[in-house]
């Protein structure tokens, strides 16, 4: 086979959504067009060489679960295996996307590129945005050097550790806080700013083995918020019901109201593991020698759940 060949899977979302009218962009339905369908409606993607499609899954990222983050990733791994396969495209909503992109880079840290794409538009939309976003995804797939897990959205390239949502409705959703964007793509063509996210050789086969096991019993991990009058009972009923991890997403520099401080610590003692994050969309939680719940090492809270789930796993 050609080494160039580029596989593209698809797990739904906004990109293969439809609406009962041209003009509707929010009232869709997402998760209704198969990627084959999706591909077919882009000419443009016939010439760029051999593309592989493959339906791994067909869900609204907002319901996006652990068993299809497994199956994405196990699916994801056998790919990467293969020599005569340069890049691997993934077709996801972009509710859940910086998740899924922070999950996949941190199981698999993948030697070639692994590129999710997204629309803000569904597919029946007057002027949809998936269309440019796939074929975009496919030219950072196709680019020489390139590795690690990024997502392309509105011509932008953000690495999987910085990327989050930051806008509800515009077609540039996406933002890298301050790390900013790996690249652009313009017309094809790829400009970048900075390095790719940090690839290890050999550890695609490595996680292959653990992968298996990652659709059983996943250790709950829930996130709960500080704000003015946070008390301490969300936690204590999150006990109650067996939770093992709880990332809490402090105010400022992960500032925590004291109730609900005194609850964390006591959940603590107990054996539940808690990490310190902030709810601000820019800037990291700095420690300090006084600190009594370790910090989250610069990942947003759905980042450090994701981090605590796969520790707790191992």
């Amino acid at each position: 086979m050609h080494p160039q060949n580029i596989v593209i899977l698809g797990t739904g979302g906004t990109i293969a959504g439809r609406a009962a009218s041209a003009s509707d962009n929010i009232g869709y339905t997402a998760a209704q067009v198969g990627v084959e369908e999706l591909l077919a409606a882009i000419p443009a993607l016939a010439q760029a060489g051999t593309v592989l499609t493959e339906q791994v899954a067909q869900v609204d990222s907002k319901d996006m679960t652990f068993a299809v983050w497994a199956k994405l990733a196990a699916r994801v791994s056998h790919y990467l295996a293969q020599p005569d396969i340069q890049g691997i495209v993934i077709t996801h909503g972009t509710d859940t996307l910086e998740e899924t992109a922070f999950f996949l880079q941190a199981l698999l840290a993948p030697a070639k590129p692994v590129v999710l794409t997204c629309a803000m538009r569904p597919a029946t939309a007057l002027v949809p945005d998936g269309p440019q976003n796939l074929l975009d995804a496919v030219a950072v797939a196709r680019h020489a050097g390139a590795h690690g897990v990024v997502a392309v959205c509105a011509g932008v390239i953000h690495g999987a550790a910085d990327v989050q949502k930051v806008h509800t409705y515009k077609l540039d959703p996406f933002s890298s806080g301050d790390a900013g964007p790996i690249g652009y793509v313009e017309e094809g063509q790829l400009r970048l700013l900075r390095s790719w996210p940090q690839a290890e050789a050999g550890r695609a086969q490595a996680a292959a083995k653990s992968i298996a096991g990652l659709a059983g019993a996943v250790p709950r991990v829930e996130i709960i918020m500080n704000h003015a009058g946070a008390g301490g009972a969300i936690v204590q009923a999150l006990q109650a019901r067996g939770v093992q991890g709880l990332v809490v997403a402090g105010t400022g520099n992960g500032s925590l109201h004291h109730e609900l401080q005194a609850a964390l610590l006591k959940a603590q003692a107990d054996g539940v593991k808690v990490i310190r994050a902030s709810r601000c969309a820019a800037g990291r939680v700095l420690p300090t020698p006084a600190d009594t719940i370790p910090d989250s090492e610069g990942l947003s809270p759905v980042k450090a759940r994701v981090s605590l789930i796969l520790q707790l796993l191992a």
